[in-house]
């Protein structure tokens, strides 16, 4: 399989790959992190040495900093579930991966609450995510999925597929979650864009946030004089200890739900379909048999693992994987790495839709565990349903060398798929 990985998408040589690892020489043993993914739908060639190395190594940061590198999935499971593992980055020793998440994380959210805070304000989204609330959803997701591809065939070939159908799809489903007008998709899918975009600096991704802070609270002033439907207008009456949310609060929440809620789910769409076609005899088993679709769509996230990182930072020490964590030492856990631990996958890097089991870790583990996965993993099984169906002749027309990957440290993916059908 790395025979594949490797000259599918691209052809390096060891110091080729050791540049991208950042090793220097062989007295520089610390790699620097993250590492930029060179085919969009496989992990950085640097994963496979951080594997070897153990469950559990060191990584050189941007500003310097060491921090450790999960790898390990029994150990990600261990560190999620450990109290003194902290997700706040005002704790000293949180290990930012770029200049860029850092300004993203100093504005709060849930994403980077600890218990109790976290789970108050938690508690408060679970209804809208239940498992029988996600399934009452199928017909609009349906709707939806129906008419896009519909537009796009009586348009005709050649297609872009991110901007015509992977991020519509997750935009118009969150815009029914939330109650938010769907004419208003194109300002907040333009806003996300801004945050991944390679060439956006910190203080540019820090406005694009703002800005759509500044849309939410505007739409909860209008909500608050018009009721409607949707989590806006129920976050307006609902409670956290014992009080009403103020709308700093309600803004937060919802600024989580809308931004994880169709930029990550546009971009498993688009890298699926991909992937799916990189691999024929997948594609091709998963034509033979849609029956197989959910146990494809949960070997996409495990392959895929496109988010990749989670970082946290020790608050107490912790011995794990005959190492110890120090107070104060940073924690990244690498879900591609993670996602292909030879202890808990047979033939970790094969793609196999009918792979049995959800133990991957792309939608993280313990109480910050993504809340919207239901969601997610409905609309990616209609979104490939339709395209499987509707399109029988669907590639792609250009190289996969050529597509241009988002940048190391956040969420993994593509901006573009020109396509045919």
């Amino acid at each position: 399989m790395w025979a594949h990985e490797l000259f599918t998408c691209s052809t390096f040589t060891t110091d080729w790959l050791r540049q991208k690892m950042g090793i220097e020489s062989q007295s520089a043993a610390i790699p620097n992190f993250p590492m930029e993914r060179t085919c969009p739908y496989l992990p950085p060639p640097g994963y496979g040495e951080l594997r070897a190395n153990g469950p559990i190594s060191r990584v050189k940061l941007y500003d310097g900093s060491v921090a450790w590198l999960v790898s390990g999935h029994s150990e990600a499971r261990s560190l999620l579930t450990n109290p003194g593992i902290s997700a706040d980055p005002e704790n000293p020793g949180y290990p930012f991966l770029n200049a860029r998440r850092r300004a993203v994380l100093g504005q709060r959210t849930l994403v980077t609450m600890d218990p109790p805070e976290h789970s108050d304000y938690r508690r408060i989204l679970i209804p809208a995510f239940t498992g029988r609330r996600v399934a009452q959803m199928r017909p609009v997701i349906e709707e939806i999925v129906d008419d896009l591809l519909e537009n796009m065939l009586r348009q005709g070939p050649p297609a872009e597929l991110m901007s015509s159908f992977a991020l519509p799809v997750p935009s118009m489903v969150i815009c029914q979650v939330l109650g938010i007008p769907v004419s208003d998709r194109a300002f907040f899918e333009n806003q996300t864009q801004i945050t991944v975009k390679p060439t956006t600096t910190p203080e540019e991704a820090g406005e694009a946030f703002t800005r759509l802070r500044e849309y939410l609270a505007d739409l909860l002033v209008q909500k608050q004089r018009t009721p409607g439907e949707g989590l806006l207008d129920d976050l307006l009456s609902s409670q956290v200890n014992g009080r009403n949310l103020n709308r700093e609060e309600i803004v937060s929440l919802a600024l989580l739900v809308l931004v994880a809620g169709h930029e990550t789910t546009a971009s498993m769409i688009g890298l699926g379909t991909l992937t799916l076609l990189e691999y024929p005899d997948q594609i091709a088993t998963l034509r033979g048999d849609m029956g197989l679709m959910s146990s494809a769509v949960e070997e996409l996230l495990r392959f895929l693992a496109i988010a990749d990182t989670m970082t946290r930072v020790a608050t107490e020490d912790i011995e794990i994987a005959n190492q110890v964590i120090r107070a104060g030492d940073g924690v990244i856990l690498a879900g591609a790495a993670i996602n292909r631990d030879k202890r808990i996958f047979e033939s970790p890097d094969d793609l196999d839709v009918s792979r049995p089991g959800r133990q991957h870790h792309t939608f993280g583990f313990g109480v910050h565990q993504c809340l919207g996965q239901n969601l997610a993993r409905l609309e990616m099984e209609i979104a490939f349903k339709g395209l499987l169906s509707k399109m029988p002749t669907l590639k792609v027309t250009v190289p996969v060398e050529s597509l241009a990957v988002k940048p190391a440290g956040g969420g993994q993916g593509i901006f573009e798929l020109p396509i045919t059908w």
